[in-house]
């Protein structure tokens, strides 16, 4: 357990309580569902840190005691596949667990679902998504290609014109995130002066270490019931070991592990049809000849 989860458990004690038949995730469990992510540890003492932070605020409000004004909109950076919509879905739960928004659900949006084909059209387009996100969060991924050529981009100008105004107009019941890879979100910040100082909480999404990596795939395995020999996982540590020696800037992190998961229950599946009534272990285990 990381330090300051459990404190939260602590002091804040859900203000949502959800209506019969609802499946509603509690406080509690949103929590262990963060802390179980693998890796992520700054990321995750970062949440705890903004969860204290806004309960605590929440409470001081209440008495009637003065509370600092502060943004909940944050900037997610880093590779693919590091867990960056995963862990803005869990803020989005965890900040209507205390209260902080009233619906918490979950709108993800990139360039074409902000800009329009036409001048003037793209206010209406952003007015609509915020009206869509409101109580909730609102994720842009890749943030900066709203602004794809900053001096001749008119529409993704106008784009940042109406977002900004929205984050100032709705911050007590919006949560905006943006993110994408580190260097052009911070150019993009650079370059938007107006829209940096919406922003007081940068996270930055580190890559998976090849542990993490094993341990990703481990999880994956489990859920979807397959097991994987020995031999196999040696071979599988080998290849992610030489290929996180060699990757680049877009190295893709959980979604390289994915893919080796897929291509190897593909391979599984072709190996198993040309065998005649396959019994329960044959048709779980992933041996290193389905890593392709």
């Amino acid at each position: 357990m990381l330090h300051g989860i459990r404190s939260i458990e602590k002091i804040c004690k859900s203000n949502v309580k959800p209506s019969d038949g609802e499946t509603e995730k509690t406080l509690d469990e949103l929590l262990n569902d963060l802390d179980h992510l693998v890796g992520l540890d700054n990321v995750k003492s970062k949440v705890s840190d903004l969860i204290c932070f806004q309960k605590v605020q929440k409470l001081r409000n209440g008495l009637g005691l003065s509370s600092p004004k502060s943004t909940l909109h944050l900037a997610f950076t880093g590779n693919p596949g590091t867990g960056k919509t995963t862990v803005a879905r869990i803020v989005g739960r965890l900040y209507k667990q205390i209260g902080i928004l009233s619906k918490g659900h979950f709108v993800e949006v990139s360039r074409t679902d902000l800009i329009a084909g036409f001048q003037g059209q793209t206010a209406h387009k952003v007015k609509h998504v915020i009206e869509r996100a409101r109580g909730g969060v609102l994720f842009i991924d890749e943030a900066y290609s709203i602004t794809e050529n900053e001096h001749t981009d008119s529409y993704g100008r106008e784009c940042l014109t109406e977002l900004t105004k929205a984050l100032e107009d709705y911050r007590d019941d919006l949560v905006v995130i943006v993110a994408g890879y580190t260097e052009p979100m911070i150019k993009f910040f650079e370059s938007n002066p107006g829209l940096k100082s919406r922003f007081n909480t940068f996270i930055e999404f580190e890559d998976y270490t090849p542990n993490e990596l094993m341990e990703i795939f481990k999880l994956m395995c489990n859920k979807e019931d397959y097991t994987i020999t020995e031999l196999a996982l040696t071979k599988l540590f080998e290849r992610i070991n030489a290929t996180v020696d060699a990757k680049d800037s877009h190295f893709a992190n959980g979604r390289f592990i994915r893919n080796i998961f897929e291509d190897m229950i593909m391979n599984h599946a072709r190996r198993l049809a040309k065998m005649e009534n396959p019994d329960k272990t044959e048709l779980q285990e992933l041996k290193e000849q389905d890593l392709s």
